[in-house]
């Protein structure tokens, strides 16, 4: 038997198991709706009390008041658990900010290399006096730097900083932890420069050569371990449905990346499947959960109000898990592969609709009468923004799979387009919103400049805007010209030039709004600008910025 119908079976049993386990759930009522799991991020008296520690006082109360509501009864939140919760804050600050800082260095590296390859699509002649400046190996170093470098140090501090408070314990084992985040940004920086030298496995998404990725993958053992460590010794009752997805994530990103690294056992179709089962699966079971999982988190903190139906968002869950292990086969239309797994991949992409619309249902629910909160709170826009692209992309997704419209959207830039509507108009934006959130409480200072965050946010939201509107229609219109017999292919390639050039504007918009973060985030670090709260990260009595934005 080959590796890849291995590798298939292996991720159908997985599907059997989890199907099983989602069966003795129910038979134990764990998908009865429960309000006291719906509400497990609030501690005693604290729901009511809006918390958005990107605002200053006076927008903290200008908040207050627009996110009162009739029959509220403000309670003061008890003291013991949110010491609790500053003594799980306190326990995983120094690993999360590590990760925080990564992903802040490579998000800038890897977004001026995405807008020097966009360039050099209409600028070909533009940067070519030395190999690593050709756009194959500029385009490949800005993937790894921001899936890797970005993204994915962005959400281990998310998930490093969620659990403890999720769970009400402190982190175990945080040394662990920052020793695996240093073999990570090893593997990250040795992975781009390899790249740039030519060295590469020349797979989608793993071009980082397999000898670099054991780094990597023991980096992320050496991660999981402490938290599941921690995750064993919770002191909760019942389980947030944020943490179902951080842990998932953590153990499926570890297995996918190991699988798809092993060398000298896919070959030719195989490894093409192999490829993207990993590719699209890196998406979603690693990206997608946890930036769901965030959403469940920080939305409705930053409003106080439990999420309408905690049974939702678990069928959000197991759904996501059943049907996304074998998406990525759509993306082999027309490839010397088996029919049969075409159309499994076409069949569970068309069942995505499920999880997204659990999740989108259950936004809309919760948000039913408080859309205009946003105004208030720039942290909450993110949120919003993001998990919109969310339910977009991924319905994009589910059609664009089907094969009518792969037969002309296959190969051309419509599929870049959607790519980045969703790592970066739905999980970047996320991260985005979940570190205005997190650093204030693990630095205790305020962001300096408020008015920065708004600009980061127009800037960026602009700039993903007309990156996928405008080159959507380019490459759609791209496929079309492919297909017409009578075009020679050259005009496939001029008609997408105007819709390039927005496509670098877009970009641009995109970078400037990463420098106003970074520098937003380095002022703050590093304790510049007004002094609007008290101690910094190293401080010996650090003031509590829980009790500070409580009262």
């Amino acid at each position: 038997m080959d590796s890849a119908l291995l590798s298939l079976l292996a991720a159908f049993l997985l599907s059997i198991i989890g199907l099983f386990v989602f069966i003795w759930s129910l038979r134990k009522g764990l998908l009865v709706e429960n309000p006291k799991a719906a509400s497990a991020i609030f501690v005693k008296g604290e729901i009511g009390h809006i918390d958005d520690p990107a605002l200053g006082t006076q927008q903290q109360e200008r908040f207050q008041h627009a996110a009162a509501e009739p029959g509220d009864e403000r309670h003061v939140p008890d003291a013991q658990e949110l010491q609790d919760r500053l003594a799980a804050d306190r326990s995983s600050a120094f690993p999360v900010f590590m990760f925080i800082a990564f992903a802040c260095m490579w998000l800038l590296f890897g977004g001026i290399a995405g807008l020097t390859a966009s360039l050099k699509l209409h600028l070909p002649d533009w940067l070519v006096s030395e190999a690593w400046m050709t756009f194959g190996r500029m385009r490949t170093m800005h993937l790894t730097a921001v899936l890797y470098g970005w993204i994915t140090n962005a959400e281990l501090g998310i998930i490093i900083w969620l659990m403890p408070r999720l769970l009400r314990t402190p982190l175990f084992g945080s040394m662990w932890i920052m020793m695996g985040g240093a073999l990570v940004n090893v593997a990250i920086a040795a992975g781009v420069g390899a790249i740039g030298a030519g060295w590469t496995d020349g797979l989608e998404y793993l071009e980082m050569p397999w000898q670099i990725g054991i780094f990597f993958a023991a980096g992320m053992v050496c991660i999981i371990g402490p938290v599941l460590y921690t995750l064993v010794n919770r002191k909760v009752e019942s389980l947030y449905v944020t943490t179902w997805y951080h842990t998932a994530a953590l153990l499926w990103i570890t297995s996918l990346f190991i699988v798809g690294k092993i060398p000298g056992v896919q070959f030719g179709v195989q490894q093409a499947a192999m490829n993207w089962w990993y590719g699209h699966n890196v998406l979603g079971l690693w990206f997608t959960p946890v930036a769901v999982g965030a959403i469940y988190y920080f939305l409705p903190k930053i409003i106080a109000r439990p999420i309408r139906s905690y049974n939702l968002s678990i069928l959000g869950f197991w759904t996501l898990a059943f049907f996304y292990a074998q998406v990525g086969g759509h993306h082999l239309v027309g490839g010397p592969v088996p029919g049969w797994l075409i159309t499994l991949s076409i069949v569970q992409s068309m069942m995505m609709i499920i999880p997204v619309l659990a999740f989108a249902i259950n936004m809309a629910l919760t948000m039913k009468g408080r859309m205009h909160l946003s105004r208030y709170s720039p942290v909450l826009r993110f949120m919003m923004f993001g998990g919109f692209m969310y339910m977009m992309s991924s319905l994009q997704g589910s059609f664009e799979a089907l094969r009518s419209v792969q037969q002309v959207a296959h190969f051309t830039h419509y599929t870049v387009a959607h790519a980045h509507l969703g790592a970066y108009g739905f999980v970047t934006m996320v991260l985005f919103g979940a570190i205005y959130f997190i650093m204030p409480r693990i630095v205790h200072w305020e962001w300096p400049y408020p008015r920065l965050i708004s600009l980061h946010f127009w800037l960026a939201a602009i700039g993903i805007l007309i990156y996928f509107i405008f080159l959507s229609y380019g490459g759609w219109l791209q496929g079309l010209a492919m297909l017409d017999p009578a075009r020679p292919f050259i005009d496939s390639v001029l008609v997408t030039m105007p819709y390039l050039k927005w496509r670098s504007l877009g970009g641009a918009l995109m970078v400037a709004s990463h420098i106003v973060f970074v520098y937003h985030f380095l002022v703050m670090a590093l304790r510049f600008g007004p002094d609007r709260t008290g101690a910094a990260l190293f401080s010996s009595q650090p003031k509590a910025m829980e009790i500070v934005h409580g009262k």
